[in-house]
């Protein structure tokens, strides 16, 4: 970048050297016809550029005090953020006894925030899963011991506490990520590769991603249940800053830095964050129980991050609507077997993939729309527990329909699903 502003510099004062030139051979006395004269001397070329260069540097005027802090208006809450936030964030250390190569104890470190002043430390499931030692550095550098209050797998969050005088403790406020808009500016505190209290920032990217957290985490669990509306971001997450916060400009936590998406193991560009909406649900439960129970609905639809939800399908397969959830297949004797959901009932071929058509289109629940499958997740992760009877407003042959379904909590083990056309077992 520097070699190209300087010789795009070099090209703009060209010209005004080349004018000087022609100016000074202008202002040249003619030659007379009867004397001889000695050759005119001439500057070197260079010694002019040098001239021209050193009256522009001294011509040069400072910029006015209120032109600076203007620009400067982003860094400096950039550094209120982090003066006010940075003694927050703490950096964790785990070992891991079981199961280690050799016998030797292995382990890694990630990052977490102070949630309250009863000691408890936000951070990922996967920072401190089947972690033995846990250790708590503050951006002090004090150090304190860790135990383990609950872990949930399925949202990749955690809660740890500390036994540390309440002064010690300065909690941050747990904002809105509902209200978060693509284009906000995202910052993370945390410590990538060990460097502990490390800022960076950059903007939310995009909304409503997914993660199969729980897969990724354990593979006795059953498969097929995502961790939804993912933020998605450009700051820098790297290794370490897991479990960290993400922050908007008014310093609050509107998500918890969880992944990146990469092929070097590195930030490429694309960071993942859960939201602080799911925050809010699973972090007092895991307080009060150690553990997060779902409520499950039991259904199967084509992905809408894959260019098969209702919106891509409504005009090939010609649909009523063109949002909700185009139910595939139900799982049998689950919620939405027993409440009596139907699945698709043919397969048709859309841009070279099989379809499953036919079935219930789910377009609200509880009389909020739904536009895709993440959505009606969000919607029963942040609002749902097992044992709550929701209603799901159905496009059923061209007609709707409300069902009332009563949920149940999530199997721990594998489930049996239907095939297209297949009725399930109730």
């Amino acid at each position: 970048m520097l070699n190209r502003l300087w010789q795009i510099g070099a090209r703009q004062t060209l010209p005004l050297v080349i004018l000087v030139i022609l100016v000074l051979a202008a202002c040249g006395t003619a030659p007379s016809n009867t004397t001889a004269r000695p050759a005119a001397q001439t500057t070197p070329f260079d010694t002019l550029v040098a001239d021209l260069i050193e009256n522009a540097a001294q011509n040069a005027t400072p910029v006015p005090d209120s032109l600076i802090a203007e620009a400067d208006a982003e860094y400096v809450l950039l550094g209120n953020l982090y003066e006010r936030l940075a003694p927050s964030v703490v950096f964790i250390e785990v070992i891991i006894t079981q199961d280690s190569s050799f016998g030797a104890p292995n382990g890694g470190n990630g990052s977490g925030f102070v949630y309250d002043l009863n000691g408890h430390i936000v951070t990922n499931a996967h920072v401190v899963k089947d972690a033995d030692v846990i250790t708590v550095r503050f951006n002090d550098g004090y150090i304190a011991d860790a135990e383990v209050v609950g872990v949930d797998t399925y949202s990749d969050l955690a809660v740890i506490r500390v036994n540390v005088p309440a002064e010690r403790l300065i909690p941050i406020p747990i904002g809105d990520s509902d209200i978060a808009r693509v284009g906000d500016r995202a910052v993370v505190i945390g410590n990538p590769f060990g460097l502990a209290s490390s800022m960076t920032s950059g903007i939310i990217s995009a909304k409503g991603r997914q993660i199969p957290s729980a897969e990724l985490l354990d593979a006795t669990l059953p498969a097929g249940f995502q961790n939804p509306s993912i933020i998605q971001v450009d700051a820098n997450i790297n290794p370490g800053n897991s479990g960290g916060p993400l922050l908007n400009s008014r310093g609050e936590v509107i998500g918890v830095n969880t992944a990146i998406r990469t092929e070097t193991g590195v930030f490429e560009g694309v960071g993942f964050a859960v939201p602080s909406s799911t925050v809010r649900r699973v972090i007092p439960e895991l307080i009060a129980d150690g553990a997060v129970n779902y409520a499950w609905i039991g259904i199967s639809a084509m992905s809408a991050a894959d260019g098969l939800g209702v919106a891509s399908l409504a005009e090939p397969l010609n649909l009523p609507v063109s949002s909700g959830v185009l139910v595939s297949t139900i799982t049998q004797d689950s919620p939405a077997a027993k409440a009596g959901l139907r699945g698709g009932t043919r397969i048709v071929t859309v841009r070279g993939v099989e379809v499953c058509t036919g079935g219930d289109i789910i377009v609200a629940v509880d009389d909020r729309p739904v536009h895709d499958m993440d959505e009606l997740v969000t919607y029963l992760v942040q609002n749902s527990s097992p044992g709550d009877e929701i209603v799901l407003r159905l496009i059923r042959d061209r007609e709707t329909l409300d069902l009332p379904v009563l949920l149940e909590a999530r199997p721990t083990e594998g489930v049996i699903g239907t095939n297209c056309g297949e009725e399930p077992e109730q």
